[in-house]
């Protein structure tokens, strides 16, 4: 994998490959779906080839790589591509060819707002993701004393940032008692933040809202202990503040962020399925499984249990049963009330949860009630 998300890339494209030996009956001592079935009984033990393809993080590359498949390669599905600018061109190029494509870790509200029919997203949007930063913060206000007031969004400027830093703009007004210190954005691929971080430091918000990938959330990180800026926390959307890149990059500096999660390792006590696909991965891989490879996974066993009861390889009868998908609880490795899409191709049962990373491992710690650590609030200086 290249471009600005090379290693965010390789773990969702690792956990994607992981999902298909699966699958295809690689581990048939597992309990996860289709484990012990050798392939897909759907059709006859059929096993799924997967062909991979490097967007480069452009999304003109992705648009050509998703014709070059359906065309040349003659694909009967789409699965990835993590940035949601990429997924925008990929999702065209899927409408009008008439070929299914998953995403599971894409998360721009837009993406299933322009009436496409081939587009089905596991993942939730920026939008539903925006409110639970506000819900966490009332939280920590009324359950564990805190004052939290002013909340400065910082975010990259492509389409998943642009349309996150306006869903937390459009929720202030449903939580008064908190007030926006500033929206500021930035040049996604930067090497310096300076001005952002100075102007950050001047407005002195209790909490900084992120929006990053992984090379500027380890910029940010670094510039902010460059310039002893500490607010009160430092939360984000996505994986980069808590992925495997940064905890790598930023040792003991890693601790102590916050990021609003999909998937932690430390829920396997409340699903053994994670558990089994942790060590999996971590064995396959020798690295630790976090959410953004989670969610990819299960976006492919999504999509297979698709194929599977379609029974057929046929676009459209795959297109048909994704519409009509409803995965339970029991089956995923996902902490969410199941898989099932409305009429948008959007998934209706997440649900986040917060995770920090606490002695360089990421900790479920909110909600409370599903919290396997305890909150390190406020957040240390670096």
């Amino acid at each position: 994998m290249s471009g600005a998300v090379a290693k965010s890339g390789e773990d969702t494209l690792n956990a994607i490959r992981l999902a298909v030996d699966v699958i295809n009956g690689k581990y048939p001592e597992s309990n996860l779906p289709f484990a012990k079935l050798g392939g897909l009984p759907g059709l006859k033990g059929a096993k799924i080839e997967l062909i991979t393809a490097d967007h480069q993080a452009s999304p003109e590359v992705g648009a050509a790589e998703a014709e070059r498949m359906i065309t040349q390669k003659k694909v009967v599905a789409l699965i990835g591509t993590y940035l949601s600018s990429v997924a925008s061109t990929v999702s065209n190029v899927a409408e009008r060819n008439e070929i299914p494509f998953m995403t599971g870790d894409s998360e721009a509200t837009p993406l299933t707002e322009r009436g496409y029919k081939w587009l089905f997203r596991t993942t939730p949007t920026s939008l539903n993701q925006a409110r639970d930063f506000f819900v966490f913060l009332r939280d920590l206000n009324s359950k564990r004393d805190q004052k939290i007031k002013t909340i400065a969004i910082v975010h990259e400027n492509t389409l998943w940032g642009q349309e996150f830093g306006t869903a937390m703009e459009s929720y202030f007004k449903d939580f008064p008692e908190f007030t926006m210190a500033a929206n500021v954005g930035y040049q996604q691929g930067t090497t310096d933040v300076t001005s952002e971080v100075q102007r950050l430091i001047s407005l002195k918000p209790d909490v900084v809202v992120h929006a990053s990938y992984d090379a500027e959330a380890i910029l940010f990180a670094k510039t902010y202990k460059q310039y002893n800026f500490a607010p009160q926390g430092v939360l984000a959307i996505g994986a980069a503040f808590s992925s495997t890149a940064f905890r790598n990059a930023l040792k003991d500096d890693s601790n102590f962020f916050l990021v609003r999660e999909h998937w932690a390792l430390d829920l396997a006590g409340t699903n053994p399925l994670i558990a089994e696909v942790g060590k999996m991965y971590q064995d396959k891989y020798n690295k630790a499984m976090d959410g953004a490879p989670a969610r990819s996974f299960q976006a492919m066993m999504t999509l297979a249990d698709a194929i599977n009861r379609a029974g057929s390889t046929d676009p459209a009868a795959i297109q048909k049963a994704l519409q009509q998908t409803d995965l339970k609880p029991a089956s995923l490795i996902m902490p969410w009330e199941g898989v099932k899409f409305d009429a948008k191709g959007q998934n209706t049962k997440t649900r986040g949860i917060f995770v920090q990373t606490i002695n360089s491992k990421p900790a479920t710690v909110w909600p409370f009630d599903m919290a396997q650590s305890k909150l390190v609030w406020p957040k240390p200086a670096m």
